[in-house]
């Protein structure tokens, strides 16, 4: 069952009009267990040219949200509730074929595993040409040009025999290369990359940044960037969204959060990192505990049982109080702005020299 509705006070950075705009989103799954909420009530926005970075551990609702986007929920098992617009199109309630003609064209996706992803039926030719035949009408001839020349792009030698190829015959970083190749074949409006440089070495993972980055130039494309890898987050991205159980808890400008992160758990994420040039005698400085259930989620903050400052927010009002995320440069967190501050210099600040 899909659904949408719309709640009083759920907002978003405000500012030229979004390319991917995203009102209070809740996704939810059915189990044998119960309701899962992987999704709960999350909201932000895209422009065009501009690229969003969204971290967060495993299980935090970064993939959920953007395979929601694509509509690739099964509504027999899903609940998707709130509003999203592309480019003015409404897709929550969109049908099926609205969704199919959005799919590979104005919007794509690079899936995090292409080895699920790409069919082992088909050559690798033949599985870039098809959406550009479908969605640009180009003979077999042109998309099978189209195919090498996307191919020769991503750094796969000797294209013009690989296109023949079967995935089964690519080794790992190839076959991730030829699904980046699959959806930057039609040069798409919004691209949402998941995990895209997981499975290449740094040198190619550098190659396919820079691709991304002239696609962006050439069209103008609104990139939705998920990763772990927070150095590549500081290169790629204009804005960083970092969610945490199924909801958003810091965003604001790269720069900002990077260097002046005001959410507990952000600060765990970039205390936990190595450092180049760092004392490898001392030990990271991992978050303790695990993530929570999404079936039974914590009350009030979702993050207050791993909170090392939850004396200092008020003890209980973290347990009990759902914060807000506010507009703008913002953290949903109870500690005041001076707490932040004074905690991020005497205690964050110096591990992350």
């Amino acid at each position: 069952m899909t659904t949408l509705t719309k709640t009083e006070g759920a907002t978003a950075p405000t500012g030229p009009e979004p390319f991917l705009s995203v009102r209070d989103l809740r996704v939810r799954f059915s189990t044998e267990d119960g309701i899962v909420k992987a999704v709960d009530g999350l909201s932000f926005d895209v422009e065009r040219g501009k690229t969003l970075g969204i971290v967060g551990e495993s299980g935090s609702g970064k993939s959920v949200t953007n395979l929601t986007i694509l509509g690739l929920h099964n509504p027999k098992t899903s609940t998707v509730e709130g509003e999203i617009v592309l480019d003015g199109q409404e897709l929550v309630t969109a049908g099926e074929k609205e969704m199919e003609k959005l799919r590979g064209n104005k919007v794509a996706m690079i899936f995090q595993d292409p080895l699920t992803a790409l069919s082992p039926y088909y050559t690798v030719g033949r599985q870039i040409a098809e959406p550009y035949m479908k969605h640009t009408g180009a003979s077999k001839k042109e998309a099978r040009a189209r195919a090498i020349e996307m191919l020769t792009k991503v750094g796969i030698p000797q294209p013009k025999t690989r296109v023949d190829d079967y995935p089964h015959q690519f080794s790992g970083g190839m076959r991730q290369r030829a699904m980046i190749a699959m959806a930057l074949v039609c040069d798409p409006d919004l691209l949402i990359a998941d995990e895209p440089t997981t499975a290449l070495d740094v040198t190619v993972q550098a190659q396919i940044l820079d691709l991304l980055k002239e696609l962006q130039q050439e069209v103008g494309s609104a990139i939705v960037f998920i990763t772990h890898d927070l150095g590549v987050i500081s290169d790629m991205a204009d804005d960083l969204l970092v969610m945490y159980s199924g909801r958003a808890v810091e965003r604001g400008s790269v720069r900002e959060v990077l260097r002046a992160p005001r959410h507990p758990y952000t600060w765990g994420l970039l205390s936990s990192m190595p450092r180049l040039g760092g004392d490898t005698a001392q030990a990271l400085n991992p978050i303790p505990g695990s993530p929570p259930s999404l079936l039974n989620p914590p009350s009030g903050c979702a993050f207050h049982p791993r909170c090392a400052f939850t004396a200092e927010a008020g003890g209980d009002r973290c347990a009990t109080d759902r914060p807000a995320l506010a507009d703008g440069r913002a953290a949903a967190c109870h500690l005041t702005a001076d707490q932040k501050q004074r905690i991020f210099i005497d205690t964050i600040q110096p591990r992350l020299r």
